[in-house]
C-alpha cells in the first residue's frame, strides 16, 4: 500500500498539470479575439505612426529615407513650442479644477449620501446620454458676445458691455473640458472613498482628531489612488483634446491636436503631424509615469 502513495501523487501531479493547460489554453483561446482585436486597432496603427514620423513627405510622395528632421522641427520651431506649453497648461490646469471640484462631491456622496449613493451616481452620470460635441457647443452657447452668461449679467446690470475674455481663448477651454470631465473624476474618487474602513476614521476621533486633521491624516492620503486615477484619466485625453478648443479656443485657445490635424490635412505633411503625436505621446506618458510615482512616494509617508 504504501508503495502506491507515489505513484497516485505522481498521478494526480500529472492530471493537475493536464488541468493547468487546459484551463491556459482556454484562456488564451478567450483573448485570443480582444487580443488581435487590439494589436489590429492600436498597436498597428501605433507603429505605423511612429515609423512615418521618420520619414519625410513631398506632396503626395513620402521619402523613406530615416530622419530626424520632424522632430528637430517640432522641438525647435516657436509656434510647436507654443502649442505643447499651452496644450499641457490647460490640460494640468483642467485636471487641476476637475479634481478639485470632484473631490467634495465624490466625499459628500461617500460620506453622506446614505441610502441615496446609488442615485446620486444615476445623477452624475446625466451628462454621458447627451453628445460630447453637443456639451461643447452649448459652451459656446452660454460664453458667447450675446450668449446666456453675458446676457444674465447685462440684465443684473452687474457689467456694463459683454465680456469678452470668456470665450474664443485659453479661458474658454479650461471652463468646457472642466465641466465636461467632471463627471469622469468623480467616480475613481468615490471608489477609494467607499473602500475607507470606516473604523480608521473612529479611531481617529478617540485619538483626538478633529474632522479636519481627520481628513488629511486619513482619509485624503487613503484615497489618493482615486485622486491619482481621476487626474491621469482627465491628463491624458484633454492633452490631445480636439474638438473643445476648435469650438471655443479661437486662435488663443488651440492646442497641439489642432495643429496634427493642420499637418494631416490642409498642409498635407503627414510626417511631421506623426512626430508631434509621438513627442505628444511621449511627454504624456513621461508626466503620467510621475504622477504614478509621486502617488506611491506620499502613500509611504503614511
Amino acid at each position: 500500500m504504501k508503495s502506491s502513495y507515489p505513484a497516485l501523487r505522481i498521478m494526480r501531479i500529472k492530471i493537475l498539470k493536464f488541468q493547468i493547460k487546459q484551463e491556459t489554453r482556454k484562456g488564451w483561446k478567450l483573448l485570443s479575439t480582444p487580443l488581435t482585436f487590439s494589436i489590429v486597432l492600436l498597436a498597428a496603427p501605433l507603429t505605423m505612426m511612429f515609423l512615418l514620423s521618420f520619414w519625410t513627405q513631398d506632396y503626395l510622395v513620402l521619402n523613406r529615407t530615416f530622419t530626424l528632421n520632424n522632430y528637430i522641427e517640432a522641438f525647435t520651431q516657436p509656434v510647436y513650442q507654443l502649442l505643447f506649453s499651452r496644450s499641457l497648461t490647460i490640460s494640468l490646469t483642467v485636471t487641476f479644477f476637475t479634481v478639485l471640484l470632484a473631490y467634495p462631491m465624490a466625499y459628500f456622496i461617500s460620506f453622506h449620501g446614505g441610502n441615496r449613493k446609488a442615485l446620486w451616481l444615476f445623477l452624475i452620470t446625466i451628462p454621458f446620454w447627451t453628445s460630447y460635441l453637443l456639451r461643447m457647443f452649448l459652451w459656446k452657447v452660454i460664453l458667447g458676445y450675446n450668449g446666456v452668461l453675458n446676457s444674465f449679467l447685462l440684465w443684473l446690470e452687474m457689467i456694463s458691455e459683454p465680456l469678452t475674455f470668456i470665450l474664443y481663448n485659453s479661458n474658454a477651454v479650461i471652463i468646457a473640458l472642466t465641466h465636461g470631465w467632471a463627471p469622469f473624476a468623480i467616480l475613481p474618487i468615490f471608489v477609494s472613498l467607499e473602500k475607507i474602513d470606516r473604523s480608521l476614521l473612529e479611531a481617529s476621533r478617540d485619538l483626538g482628531d478633529g474632522p479636519f486633521r481627520q481628513f488629511f491624516r486619513v482619509i485624503l492620503p487613503l484615497s489618493m489612488p482615486g485622486v491619482v486615477g481621476a487626474a491621469l484619466i482627465i491628463f491624458i485625453p484633454t492633452v490631445g483634446d480636439y474638438i473643445t478648443p476648435k469650438l471655443v479656443g479661437g486662435t488663443d485657445g488651440l492646442m497641439i491636436a489642432n495643429m496634427i490635424q493642420v499637418q494631416f490635412s490642409k498642409a498635407n505633411n503627414a510626417p511631421l503631424a506623426a512626430a508631434l503625436s509621438v513627442s505628444s505621446l511621449v511627454i504624456v506618458a513621461f508626466i503620467s509615469i510621475v504622477f504614478v510615482l509621486v502617488n506611491k512616494k506620499y502613500l509611504r509617508k503614511y
